[in-house]
């Protein structure tokens, strides 16, 4: 072979390569008339020579966040369900004595017991054993077990966050009332209520709770959700819901973890101007149903609402709301709203921002950056030293046309709220096929525990603000 540099052996090269994929010479001025072998066209179609194949990483497009559920106290259940509650000092045991003057007759403080049992939530998940063979082929996921258990996690603790501020009633648009009674909700609130609740409806038209009995509260049970409807299978109410009439869970009604909409309550609220004042059964733990009257240990210190129609969140309500859990002897440890309520109290609050000089800022953005400018508006960390924790899934307020408008406030003293875990998250899989009874293997992620309030006196809400 004769001696050819480097650089000539390489030009051979590419022209032989050159050769044997495209042909002749593509750059010789010679009309081209072989097949097409591009990827859109000709008679190799992209489907022959080029598939689609999409990485192993799944994408989350849900809203994961838990806020609310982190902000709270945890701390383990301990050995008893219930707890007691002092709400009165005792009658005259404490007085002025005169020099010889008589002592002041001993009396017992008022205790008052309060229950709930641990509530269990349970999250499961499985796949075949096909489906986890062909996950590891070239174009699959991958391990598909080891992802389905990541998503149910993320799914598990997102479930304690719901439950822990769902919003316990919602108003009726229809319902059909024989052998199965199924209620149709006017905003897409179904998914609010659980099977296993306990529910009765308020009747508007007769200004009294109508349930399995005439003339009495006997709850039916919550069978099956959508989100938009309610069913009791097998179970009839003594009269036919119309449109206006509430649904809510009763009394100690809730089958999952209390909600803090449901703490934060009183008797006789009035949920819309055409009448309804559901909220004065909308009970937690064992507290009589119906006997949470305002101002009384066993409501919310203060409820601040507008029966059923919006307004606008307005500093003095803010403020009017830490006031009364101040003057009840609590002090806000945390306000919990939702993202339109905290941009409102932003704009509310944007006069008081003050600018000490002028400094210009930019921002990577990528391998960008913006124009030299400067910082503008608000971000608001606290209120009056109060954190302010805005949460997506805070509970919204209905108008009296069972619309949904805008997010609750809650002014809460954290030291009177934990989360108790009776038991922490278990999680047990099953590849027993003959179990199952079929070729797969199941996953269950269980978590025992429940909200407790130690003092609704020290808790407060504000309801009917706009969007």
């Amino acid at each position: 072979m004769s001696n050819i540099s480097i650089a000539e052996y390489l030009a051979q090269v590419n022209r032989s390569a050159n050769a044997s994929v495209l042909g002749e010479n593509p750059l010789l001025k010679k009309a081209f008339t072989g097949t097409a072998y591009g990827v859109d066209g000709g008679s190799n179609t992209s489907g022959n020579i080029f598939t689609t194949t999409y990485g192993r990483k799944v994408w989350q497009a849900l809203n994961n966040q838990t806020r609310f559920w982190n902000a709270i106290p945890h701390a383990t259940w301990g050995n008893t369900a219930g707890w007691r509650v002092r709400t009165d000092r005792g009658t005259g045991r404490s007085r002025p004595v005169t020099e010889l003057g008589t002592l002041p007759t001993p009396d017992v403080s008022d205790l008052q017991l309060v229950s709930g049992l641990p509530k269990i939530v349970a999250t499961t998940f499985a796949s075949s054993v096909k489906a986890m063979y062909t996950a590891q082929l070239e174009g699959g996921i991958g391990d598909i077990l080891a992802t389905e258990n990541e998503h149910s996690q993320r799914d598990h603790v997102k479930e304690l966050q719901q439950e822990t501020l769902r919003m316990r009633w919602a108003r009726v648009a229809s319902a059909t009332n024989s052998t199965n009674a199924v209620i149709t909700i006017v905003t897409p609130r179904g998914n609010n209520f659980q099977i296993g609740d306990t529910c009765l409806i308020y009747d508007q038209s007769a200004s009294a709770n109508m349930g399995t009995d005439a003339g009495n509260d006997n709850p039916l049970t919550v069978d099956a959700t959508t989100a938009t409807t309610v069913t009791f299978t097998g179970e009839v109410f003594n009269a036919t819901p119309v449109a206006g009439d509430i649904l809510f869970v009763t009394g100690s009604g809730n089958n999952g973890v209390t909600s803090i909409d449901s703490i934060v309550e009183q008797d006789g609220r009035v949920l819309s101007t055409v009448g309804g004042d559901a909220g004065s059964e909308i009970g937690a733990y064992d507290l009589t149903q119906g006997g949470r009257t305002a101002g009384t240990w066993n409501a919310a210190a203060t409820v601040s609402n507008n029966g059923g129609t919006a307004r606008d969140l307005t500093l003095e309500t803010l403020n009017s709301a830490i006031q009364a859990v101040r003057e009840n002897g609590g002090e806000p440890k945390l306000i919990v709203t939702g993202h339109d309520q905290y941009f409102k109290l932003e704009e509310l609050l944007q006069t008081q921002q003050r600018f000490m000089g002028i400094e210009t800022y930019q921002v990577n953005v990528g391998s960008e950056k913006t124009f030299a400018g400067t910082r503008t508006g608000m971000e608001l960390s606290t209120y009056m030293g109060i954190p302010i924790l805005p949460d997506a899934d805070a509970p919204k307020s209905a108008d009296n046309g069972g619309t949904e408008i805008g997010s609750n406030v809650f002014v809460l003293d954290t030291d009177y709220l934990e989360v108790a875990v009776a038991q922490p998250t278990q999680y047990i899989e099953n590849r027993d096929f003959f179990a199952v009874d079929a070729l797969a293997v199941r996953g269950l992620f269980y978590t025992m525990a429940e909200l407790r309030c130690y003092s609704f006196f020290h808790q407060a809400k504000i309801t009917d603000l706009t969007a």
